[in-house]
């Protein structure tokens, strides 16, 4: 009987969205202490004029928006990878069968 050896697309998968989620996490918690210090700042009342605070808070979307992408980006790019290892190893046990 044969063992069965994972396949390393499924080993490479959960270690990638781990790494991903991770990413996706300190970008959060950056945005949040962000997010928190302007309230304070525009609270205590010696904030900026509120144009300053309207692109501040452009500024700060746009930085999602491209953090965001970057995660999409990311995504696929581990999906191609898991892909390819996973064409690999049918590649590899095709070849051991006709062997």
């Amino acid at each position: 009987m044969r063992t069965r050896h994972p396949d390393p697309a499924e080993l490479a998968a959960p270690d990638a969205r781990t790494a991903r989620l991770a990413t996706q996490v300190r970008h959060l918690e950056a945005r949040l202490s962000e997010v928190l210090g302007d309230q304070v700042w525009h609270e205590s009342g010696i904030g900026g004029p509120d144009d300053i605070e309207q692109l501040k808070a452009r500024i700060i979307t746009l930085e999602q928006q491209a953090i965001d992408l970057e995660l999409k980006i990311q995504d696929r790019d581990d999906d191609l990878a898991a892909a390819r290892a996973a064409n690999r190893e049918l590649m590899a046990q095709l070849n051991r069968a006709h062997e």
